[in-house]
């Protein structure tokens, strides 16, 4: 009698089921599930009548764990052969179907000694092969407890040195086959935290401050922050220039006290007739800094300085910066714009550029000179004996509002005023870190000052290489879209018919490049890049990325330092200024915040808010609207303008460096 069951193979899976009917080369079988199917007789690998179907697979599998694999691979033919062939040798006779099915499974289940030929035929593998695969085999179960004792020390809240080593890899593009991320991921699994809570849980960041910066380097600067200046020539570090002519002028830059990279300076000189020379003398950085030397390609690769409160990134090293910055009683290689005045209409008669060594017989500093330099001391007839350069900054006023208007005549509206900006102050000592935030309104006359000017050279310069075709990195704005390009196209903001950025070589590197195509032009020179280079366009592309990323990591480091100077100050009640529908801003500090359930409030309305729970790795705080402030007239200061402001000022600790504007183009000077 034909035996009622079957072993068969299904998507490789072996099952038992009972036989119901038989036709030809197709079985319809029952499982003991229940469940019915149709099977191929040539799938079919054993007949049987006893055990039953439901105790075959699990009998199997208990007697499969008893087989020793190695053993069989001994005893196993030399050629190709079958499992029944294979049992019959093991067993000792005609295997019963626990036999024969257990054999199968612990062959099946063993690829690394048994090479699948068939259904149910099976080789054994060569030594050679085995040996291999179960050298292999056994790495991976070290590979495996290795990862499995790290994720538990992590789940125990210790640091292992697996992970001390580069915390920051493990949240900035980290590498998932590597063990420790996979030993890291198991611990986030057991642990349902976030990974960058668990990694200051188990104190691989000493603090939020130093996960945020320690991912901000890993991405953008992962050969780390310093500089490797070998392979660039010695002399370019201490060369004074010498060929370069004496500039006739007392020159002297307006900063902050933390401002180490001085790029511009301002000189004023009177002429006859009661006109006036007015001096604006940049940094010359691109006279050492050759394209494609090493050190260009070095600030090429960082595009710009990264600030932050407290701290920087420079783009140059410090050999570069000590060497061209503006520091006072020294003679330093400038390119310098001379516009000549006409005093009774303080409007622009002639310019001239050149390359020279000007003299810098001093440094004024912000934080000394702002409070006694008002507009109120500068509209003084006895301001010129009264203030620090007083007679060259009271025609630096003139001149700055007389410039102004004209802009604003061209962009048909005021320019926007009042906004203020915050300084950051970090101080360090036994006792720890202490913030400071400082509010400095944008609109005091040494800022504005100092604005109009580098906007006047960034648009003479865009003018002059315009005007002799020589190419340059152009920033346009038009229909509010602020762009960068190799077309002179105007800036609509600003109010002017185009402008270049070339007045901060030692911190942006868009302005290094200009300023060499500028150099080369005055000195009739061949310009380093041509007007179809692709390496302008692939410049603006990178520099688009780098400046657009350090601008955001600067915003979220003032952000965490605002909440560092919210817990000195202590949580609380605390006033802000509405932004715009339920976004505000701290009185104080330039903290931006949504404020939901907050009434409908114009702009600059004043609210008081109660502050309670913060987080300093998602950087947010808990508020809740209390009430309008008692204070009846808006806060000016944070309105937002109505169109992108491409005069903004230089990152935390700076004084701004606006772009620019033309006039009449200067004749370049031959030597």
């Amino acid at each position: 009698m034909a035996a009622t069951q079957v072993l068969f193979e299904e998507a490789g899976d072996f099952k038992a089921a009972t036989v119901l009917s038989e036709a030809g080369a197709s079985l319809q079988v029952e499982l003991a599930s229940g469940r019915r199917v149709k099977i191929k007789a040539a799938h079919v690998m054993l007949r049987f009548d006893a055990p039953a179907v439901g105790a075959l697979i699990p009998a199997a599998q208990q007697l499969a764990t008893e087989l020793d694999i190695d053993f069989l691979w001994e005893c196993a033919p030399p050629d190709e052969f079958g499992v029944e062939q294979l049992a019959a040798d093991y067993f000792g006779g005609a295997p019963g179907a626990v036999q024969f099915t257990a054999l199968l499974l612990r062959l099946h289940g063993s690829p690394i000694h048994f090479q699948r030929k068939g259904r149910g035929r099976y080789r054994a593998a060569p030594e050679d092969t085995v040996r291999t695969a179960l050298a292999s085999l056994a790495r991976r179960r070290e590979i495996e407890a290795k990862i499995d004792a790290i994720a538990e020390r992590i789940c125990a809240g210790e640091l292992p040195a697996e992970i001390a080593a580069r915390p920051a890899s493990l949240l900035v593009r980290p590498d998932k086959t590597s063990i420790e991320w996979r030993a890291f991921d198991a611990a986030l699994r057991r642990g349902h935290l976030t990974p960058e809570r668990l990694l200051l849980t188990i104190g691989a960041f000493e603090s939020a401050h130093a996960l945020h910066f320690g991912c901000f380097a890993a991405e953008h600067f992962p050969a780390g922050t310093g500089f490797d200046t070998r392979g660039h020539p010695a002399d370019a570090l201490t060369e004074t220039h010498p060929e370069l002519a004496r500039a006739q002028v007392q020159a002297f830059s307006i900063d902050d006290e933390s401002t180490t990279e001085i790029d511009d300076a301002l000189s004023v000189t009177a002429l006859e007739g009661g006109r006036w020379r007015i001096g604006i003398h940049i940094a010359a950085p691109a006279l050492a800094l050759t394209h494609d030397s090493p050190i260009d390609l070095l600030a090429r690769d960082r595009m710009s300085s990264v600030y932050m409160p407290g701290d920087k990134i420079t783009m140059l090293p410090d050999p570069i910066v000590g060497q061209y910055s503006l520091d006072a009683g020294r003679e330093v290689a400038a390119l310098s714009l001379y516009l000549d005045i006409d005093a009774e209409g303080w409007s622009i008669e002639s310019t001239h550029s050149t390359v020279e060594r000007v003299p810098i017989v001093a440094n004024l500093r912000h934080e000394q000179v702002s409070a006694q330099i008002t507009e109120a001391a500068l509209d003084d007839p006895h301001a010129e004996s009264q203030l620090p350069f007083g007679q060259a900054l009271t025609v630096l006023w003139r001149v700055t509002l007389a410039s102004v208007a004209r802009r604003e005549r061209v962009r048909g509206k005021p320019e926007p005023r009042f906004r203020a900006d915050f300084s950051f102050r970090i101080d360090r000592g036994p006792e720890g870190e202490r913030v400071r935030i400082e509010p400095r309104l944008r609109d005091a006359p040494l800022d504005r000052i100092v604005a109009e000017m580098m906007i006047l050279a960034n648009s003479q310069w865009g003018g002059l290489l315009a005007e002799h075709s020589v190419p340059g990195i152009y920033r346009s704005q038009q229909a509010g879209r602020v762009r960068m390009s190799t077309q002179p196209l105007p800036h609509e903001g600003l109010g002017v018919e185009q402008y270049i950025w070339a007045t901060s070589p030692l911190r942006r590197y868009v302005d290094l490049v200009n300023q060499r195509q500028l150099i080369a032009l005055l000195k009739n020179e061949r310009p380093p890049l041509g007007a179809k280079d692709a390496a302008l366009f692939s410049i603006i592309s990178a520099f688009d990325a780098r400046h657009g990323a350090y601008q955001d990591f600067q915003q979220r480091m003032e952000r965490l330092w605002c909440l560092r100077w919210m817990t000195q100050q202590g949580f609380g009640r605390a006033e802000a200024v509405v932004v715009r529908e339920d976004v505000v801003r701290l009185a104080r500090a330039p903290f931006y915040f949504r404020l939901p359930g907050m009434p409908a409030l114009a702009a600059g309305r004043r609210i008081v808010v109660d502050l309670s729970e913060h987080d300093e790795v998602d950087l947010s705080v808990q508020a809740r609207f209390v009430e309008i402030s008692a204070a009846t007239e808006p806060d000016d200061t944070a309105i937002e303008p109505d169109e992108p402001d491409d005069s903004a000022p230089a990152p935390a600790g700076e004084l701004a460096q606006a772009p620019a504007k033309t006039d009449t183009v200067p004749q370049p000077e031959v030597r």
